[in-house]
């Protein structure tokens, strides 16, 4: 899947934004900085340079226009697909099967998250990331599906070379199996804050009854994994979005209230859960 034409559809945005405010040609260069020719230009279809995308989404987003996030509810209302988003840390040429490490949550494969935020999530920190938009109809794949459990924190756990000592284990043989049999995987997205619980579970430290509870907390939804070309031919990309200063200023914020909410669940699991089984008890 090539991505190379896929742009920001800052044209569009701008045609709304001028019609949403009222503004002329002329109070549009005014108030965003951008100057008349540079919006001719974007009118046109001509290639901007970086440094005005800035001014443009900047501007909405600190005049409380939420483009990129509404714009995912208008896809969702709108398409019988399923409406799925990428998060790029440098920007996406290729999708390919191949493309993510070896040691991601379940392997090789191509990673989206079911919502833009999530994706926001994974790339607020980076400065030329950037999100993108998919959709697809997955009818008659062979998808496997994992909940906020045991079999999942496993799977993780397994695929980012923590448990390497359990290899043998029938429970981790039998998932592994499964995840490497599908063409789509689909489970709760855990992010580096989720995984250092799993650790000290897989290093001994809690019970699986302490972290699992703790790993309930988060609020990133699901991620599906592409796993086989079967599943990529059914992709479909639809937008790239921008994402300004402001936007993913906001984002780290919110991420950071996010891990101080995980870490007192983790407390307060610790208290609660006292007699759960650790790692050694259920893999021996």
């Amino acid at each position: 899947m090539d991505l190379k034409k896929l742009h920001y559809q800052i044209a569009d945005d701008l045609g709304f934004l001028a019609e949403a405010e009222k503004m002329t040609l002329e109070e549009t260069a005014k108030r965003t900085g951008i100057s008349r020719s540079t919006l001719y230009a974007i009118k046109a279809g001509k290639t901007i340079d970086p440094s005005v995308l800035e001014k443009f989404y900047a501007f909405a987003y600190e005049n409380k226009y939420r483009l990129n996030p509404v714009k995912e509810e208008f896809l969702k209302e709108s398409s019988k697909k399923t409406v799925l988003f990428h998060g790029s840390k440098n920007g996406l040429k290729t999708v390919s099967v191949q493309g993510s490490r070896e040691n991601c949550d379940f392997g090789h494969g191509f990673y989206l998250s079911e919502s833009y935020e999530s994706a926001l999530a994974f790339v607020c920190e980076n400065e030329e990331s950037s999100v993108y938009s998919f959709r697809g109809d997955f009818t008659g794949l062979n998808i496997k599906r994992f909940d906020c459990s045991l079999e999942w924190m496993l799977a993780i756990c397994h695929y980012r070379k923590t448990l390497a000592a359990y290899d043998h284990s029938k429970l981790i043989q039998d998932v592994v199996n499964a995840v490497e049999a599908s063409d789509l995987v689909v489970a709760p997205i855990a992010d580096n804050r989720m995984f250092y619980i799993m650790s000290l579970f897989a290093e001994g430290d809690i019970n699986a009854d302490v972290a699992l509870h703790s790993l309930s907390a988060s609020k990133l939804g699901l991620q599906y994994i592409i796993k086989t070309e079967k599943a990529l031919r059914v992709l479909e990309p639809i937008e790239k979005y921008y994402l300004s200063h402001p936007e993913k200023t906001d984002a780290q914020q919110r991420q950071k209230q996010r891990a101080d909410e995980i870490d007192t669940k983790l407390k307060l699991a610790k208290r609660e859960y006292k007699t759960g089984l650790f790692v050694e008890e259920l893999l021996q």
